[in-house]
């Protein structure tokens, strides 16, 4: 069982965790050829699948991480939502690894994933080299939608693999309830940055 340390995250939903930091340290060691740094990274134990999933493609984690989740909701937190719904992905890949872990999940604990509940309205600039919390909400404003026809009434659990700043599930979490009119939000990220505003 892969060790996590939850922690409550606070923002437009009723009630939301992370369950781990990402990275336990990160050392700038230097350029590369092409003059790009370079870092010795240190991870969290749910950090490096994460890591693994995600940057090396590495589909064997997927159950690993699922089980963690299931653990954690399934005897620490339940605040008892009635679907799944995964934040949007912020670039595109051939495989999405947030889709892929909350349509695992949806099945574990035999729950709907809504992934069209949540729609982007525009491209934005890629946030991770935005700081300033406030800019990445100024970026963020307006560009999602929900549909009511699907999240309407429901308790929706929000699901992200990695929350730096809260910026984006906060938008995700408000579109879904003014626009979409989930009766609650709950947010779930997998992993948290070490910098968050």
């Amino acid at each position: 069982m892969t060790a996590i340390h939850p922690e409550r995250i606070e923002g437009a939903w009723d009630s939301g965790f992370a369950l781990d930091y990402h990275t336990v340290s990160s050392v700038f060691i230097g350029h590369d050829a092409y003059g790009h740094p370079m870092f010795e990274t240190e991870y969290t134990e749910l950090g490096a699948l994460v890591y693994r999933l995600k940057s090396q493609k590495d589909r064997s984690v997927v159950a690993e991480i699922i089980e963690t989740v299931v653990q954690f909701v399934t005897t620490t937190w339940n605040p008892g939502f009635s679907v799944i719904v995964p934040v949007p992905p912020s670039n595109v890949r051939a495989e999405q690894p947030v889709a892929l872990l909350a349509g695992a999940l949806a099945e574990r604990l035999k729950l709907p994933i809504r992934s069209a509940a949540v729609t982007k309205l525009r491209r934005t600039e890629q946030l991770k080299n935005v700081n300033d919390y406030a800019e990445r909400m100024r970026i963020l404003e307006g560009n999602f939608s929900a549909d009511p026809n699907v999240v309407s009434t429901q308790k929706v659990l929000l699901f992200d693999d990695l929350y730096r700043s809260g910026a984006t599930m906060n938008s995700v979490a408000r579109a879904l309830r003014e626009i979409g009119q989930a009766a609650e939000i709950h947010a779930l990220a997998l992993t948290r940055t070490r910098v968050h505003r």
